[in-house]
């Protein structure tokens, strides 16, 4: 190897490493606007963008409050969708499912964090407690 062609192979290495850092830094921005509710996982599969196409859907959705790996599973199946599945390598089919059930799973998520909803838990989980003791 001649001295240009390692400087030529350091310089692309280099470009490299800085895009892969830039894709993980928007990755992780991206995991923490859905954890925090600003946006939905639905919406960040729609809007795609480079850099979550390469990205394992189980990884995008298991970053959603209350999602973790054994929910994420039981939806992807009932699809059917790999775990490992890239974003974006899904079919316009494929998408449009996804997006739909995460959309009715959070809505049947928000509906179950009523203050009534949480007060029968409670409650039910208090009456439990009082006959397991008597």
């Amino acid at each position: 190897m001649s001295a240009d062609t390692q400087e030529f192979g350091s310089v692309q290495r280099m470009r490299a490493l800085a895009r892969a850092n830039e894709v993980r830094g928007a990755r992780a921005a991206l995991k923490r606007r859905i954890a925090t509710g600003e946006t939905s996982a639905a919406e960040a599969i729609l809007g795609g963008g480079a850099e979550i196409a390469g990205m394992a859907l189980i990884e995008l959705m298991m970053s959603q409050r209350s999602w973790g790996h054994a929910r994420c599973a039981r939806l992807l199946v009932s699809i059917p969708l790999s775990e490992n599945k890239p974003v974006g390598s899904m079919t316009d089919r494929q998408l449009a499912l996804l997006v739909a059930m995460l959309r009715a799973a959070n809505q049947s998520q928000q509906f179950d964090r009523s203050p009534r909803a949480q007060d029968a838990r409670a409650s039910g989980s208090r009456q439990a407690a009082f006959a397991a003791t008597n």
